[in-house]
């Protein structure tokens, strides 16, 4: 192990680890100041914010010697014996020199700039710059460029960072952006006729410290300081990436990556960004509804559970389609009901989406073809119910030869069932069918009942993505009045006292699956994810903790 020292603390790490300043610093608790430096890109250091003093210590005397001259810690390698001074009176005035040049020339549009609340060229002029501005005011505008489908560009607001660039060239590998002129005629533009339209386009608006990129979903909609951060997992494919949902009042606004660096790092897609719009959907399914003979009648909550307790007792024989957009914990209560009125209840897998290849991106960002989140997590129930699992175009047959009487079926597809070839075929069968979704559908028309279904953001679950890889999440808002979540619903059905908690549910999951058995024991903090993978199941069965924000098993 090596030392090091930061203003004074000392710091071991692994000098494999390839660490710098700024990572060091952090490790003692200290926070050094960056623009240009991000740890998914290149290092630049050409921001100069992130100036400190350094020196090294002899390990025999313990004598310190500092370096003349200041050093950017971004481009500093951590090393045995080096020592890092972040807090003289040196590094304060380096410091308000940079924020002092960087404000002389950008536009004093904060009243008006979407990142306003949340710029680092705002929190550090407080923190790091003169008390006193010497220089006469202006501008008070930006010019503004459209470069590209989502993004817009203050020209003016720009500080030169180049973290945009650099995510062109060395992530997504589309290379739309450059810098274009010299000194301080320098600005970000794009290359003639190539607009920024690549499907990651909208992590340069997330890498942007100030406001120079906008998103144009996002612009002038809401005020940062009004929102309300929750953390959640994308729905949108079997990546499963872990993302922030921003919302207020019960309105998701946008949503941003959260940084996982065994999922997705500290990017995510444009699918899965901009995908949103459809939970505020008027043609959602809202409310509970029972076929009658003189039309439909609607049901409140408790006549619903008691309705539908005894709709399945009467039909004896059962059968249920189990998304793959549920949680796990609802895919096991899903199984568990239906088994417990027909221990013999055909289960299959839904429809499991799919629209053309994998994409991958130079940085190894990936976007699965698989457009759902937890296929693997539902199978894995399935599997531990009735063995092999079965997909959903074998229903029919399933049917026919179980004799089922109804069938319940799971959807909660954003963008509706992708295929109902197997309708027809069910349909003339004769049985009843249960219908819990989202939007409706030609399922709704043949249904005895229909309840609508909560989108992501509203419940609270886990999802385990296409690398095993499982992570529990909050709701993020209520669902609209009328909506039935299927954890809850289901928990009433089964009988279960007390209030439905995703986190105990996951435990007796756990217990009693054991590809999930790296859940066992651990209710899952907000934003950690945990390794399940049966295979990797050691002999002694015991969890090892390899790291800060992942436990495995073996």
């Amino acid at each position: 192990m090596a030392i090091a020292l930061v203003d004074g603390i000392v710091v071991e790490f692994d000098e494999r680890e390839n660490l710098n300043g700024i990572q060091l610093a952090r490790r003692a608790g200290v926070e050094i100041p960056h623009y240009c430096w991000h740890p998914g890109l290149s290092v630049v250091a050409s921001c100069r914010m992130c100036l400190v003093e350094i020196g090294f210590r002899n390990a025999v005397t313990g004598e310190v010697r500092l370096l003349p001259k200041l050093v950017a810690a971004c481009n500093t390698p951590a090393q045995d014996g080096l020592v890092l001074v972040t807090q003289s009176a040196k590094v304060q005035q380096a410091r308000a020199m940079v924020q002092e040049d960087l404000l002389l020339r950008h536009p004093v549009d904060c009243p008006i700039c979407d990142k306003a609340g949340e710029c680092l060229l705002q929190d550090y002029y407080y923190r790091y710059g003169h008390r006193q501005r010497r220089a006469p005011w202006g501008p008070f505008t930006s010019r503004r460029k459209d470069i590209g489908e989502k993004i817009t560009l203050f020209v003016d607001r720009c500080i030169m960072c180049s973290r945009c660039v650099r995510f062109t060239r060395e992530i997504s590998g589309t290379a739309e952006l450059m810098i274009v002129d010299r000194g301080n005629h320098q600005e970000i533009d794009i290359f003639p006729g190539f607009p920024i339209n690549n499907k990651l386009s909208g992590n340069v608006v997330d890498l942007c410290p100030v406001g120079a990129l906008g998103d144009k979903e996002f612009l002038y909609k809401q005020r940062v300081w009004y929102l309300t951060s929750h953390p959640s997992v994308c729905v949108q494919c079997a990546t499963g990436c872990s993302i922030w949902v921003d919302e207020n009042q019960d309105r998701i606004w946008r949503l941003r990556p959260r940084e996982n660096p065994f999922v997705n790092k500290w990017w995510m897609c444009n699918d899965g960004r901009y995908a949103y719009p459809y939970v505020h959907s008027p043609q959602r399914l809202v409310g509970a509804r029972r076929k009658a003979p003189d039309g439909w009648c609607d049901l409140d909550w408790s006549s619903l559970v008691e309705e539908l307790r005894q709709f399945l007792e009467q039909k004896e024989r059962l059968a249920a389609v189990v998304s793959p957009f549920l949680t796990v914990e609802e895919a096991y209560l899903l199984c568990r009901a239906i088994r417990q009125v027909d221990p013999r209840a055909p289960l299959v897998l839904g429809d499991v989406p799919q629209v053309g290849e994998d994409e991958r991106f130079p940085g190894g960002f990936a976007i699965a073809r698989e457009k759902c989140p937890n296929r693997r997590g539902v199978e894995e129930v399935i599997a531990h119910f009735i063995g092999r699992v079965p997909p959903v175009e074998e229903l029919p047959e399933l049917v026919r030869r179980h004799g089922a009487q109804a069938v319940w079926l799971s959807g909660e597809y954003p963008q509706g069932w992708a295929k109902l070839e197997w309708l027809p075929a069910l349909a003339e069968l004769g049985v009843a069918l249960i219908v819990h979704d989202l939007f409706p559908s030609a399922l709704c028309d043949r249904a005895e009942f229909v309840v609508g279904a909560p989108a992501f953001a509203e419940k609270a679950g886990s999802y385990v993505n296409r690398h095993d890889r499982l992570q529990s999440v909050p709701a993020a808002i209520r669902p609209p009045k009328g909506v039935f979540p299927a954890g809850r619903l289901l928990w009433r059905l089964l009988g279960q006292e007390g209030t439905y908690e995703p986190a105990s549910v996951l435990q007796e999951v756990a217990r009693n699956i054991s590809y999930f058995r790296a859940a066992l024991g651990t209710i899952p903090p907000v934003g950690v994810d945990l390794k399940v993978n049966l295979l990797a199941v050691a002999e002694n069965g015991t969890v090892n903790d390899l790291g800060t924000e992942s436990l495995m098993i073996g």
